[in-house]
């Protein structure tokens, strides 16, 4: 019942005529020997914490703790209904939601780590749009995160979603490929469209660095889960319409771990250069 890669992944879901969240059910039923109930109920549970704490961000400021964000997610949600946006309402739900993650987890809330706390924002934000758009169940939610768990499992079984050890590229990039994959299932889509969309959406971050300003989880890492959101939405429509990407999900796993080990130390978490080493992050961090 186990996959080791994308490949074997889509061998099984042939096999059974499943989608990639059924296999990935199946496989944590069989993995952890609880039964099929109490899996969707955990899940679930995940997808509720996600959406309390990205309801909550959007309502109002929120500080965090190192006082470099607080209320952007809350100043892009009142932008947003106004209905007259460069991104679109869909998009510009799905950033708001993203960031608002970022801020509730730089205040020391609960969130869930997707897979990461530096991503956190990137399937939540995707997630929640969606779901007000088209009226997706909590039931159909649940089973879009059990694909997107199945996409994370093979990244950080053949590469990392770690930025100290791959850059953002990994921890952004690995979550919007997640997010992508679960809702071209969502939506419609094959497995084969699912993997096509991860796929792209690692391409479209690939290199991505991570430079925190003062070594906090803040700033950039806040607007690049926006990225991230909008990113997976953009992959998603583009599986969807036929669009196949022209290197392979487990291909571009290798290529995007291949890139993270080849990033310099000083762009990976450390918060030596990039954004963090600029001038008024200095200055902030000094202060």
């Amino acid at each position: 019942m186990n996959f080791s890669n994308g490949e074997a992944l889509l061998n099984l879901c042939q096999q059974d005529n499943l989608p990639i969240s059924e296999e990935m059910i199946r496989r944590e039923v069989e993995l952890t020997g609880k039964g099929r109930d109490a899996v969707k109920k955990q899940m679930a549970y995940s997808y509720t914490v996600m959406k309390t704490a990205a309801q909550r961000a959007v309502k109002g400021e929120i500080r965090s703790m190192g006082g470099l964000i607080g209320g952007e997610s809350h100043l892009l949600w009142k932008y947003n209904s106004k209905g007259r946006t460069v991104s679109g309402n869909l998009t510009g739900r799905a950033a708001a939601y993203a960031i608002g993650m970022l801020e509730v987890n730089a205040s020391m809330g609960l969130i869930v780590a997707a897979p990461t706390a530096g991503s956190s924002g990137v399937i939540p934000g995707a997630f929640l749009a969606v779901q007000e758009e088209y009226g997706f169940s909590e039931e159909q939610m649940t089973a879009a995160l059990f694909n997107a768990g199945a996409v994370g499992y093979l990244i950080t079984r053949n590469a990392t979603v770690a930025g100290a050890e791959g850059g953002c590229q990994a921890e952004v990039g690995a979550a919007s490929a997640m997010a992508a994959s679960a809702l071209t299932e969502l939506m419609g889509g094959s497995p084969e469209q699912c993997l096509s969309a991860a796929a792209c959406a690692l391409a479209n971050l690939l290199g991505l660095v991570c430079d925190p300003v003062g070594g906090l989880v803040e700033t950039p890492c806040q607007t690049r889960n926006a990225i991230g959101a909008s990113n997976a939405l953009l992959c998603a429509d583009m599986a969807l319409c036929g669009i196949n990407h022209l290197i392979p999900f487990d291909e571009m796993v290798d290529v995007m771990y291949r890139v993270g080990r080849s990033i310099p130390s000083e762009l990976r978490e450390t918060a030596l250069s990039g954004c963090a080493a600029s001038p008024t992050a200095c200055r902030l961090c000094h202060r």
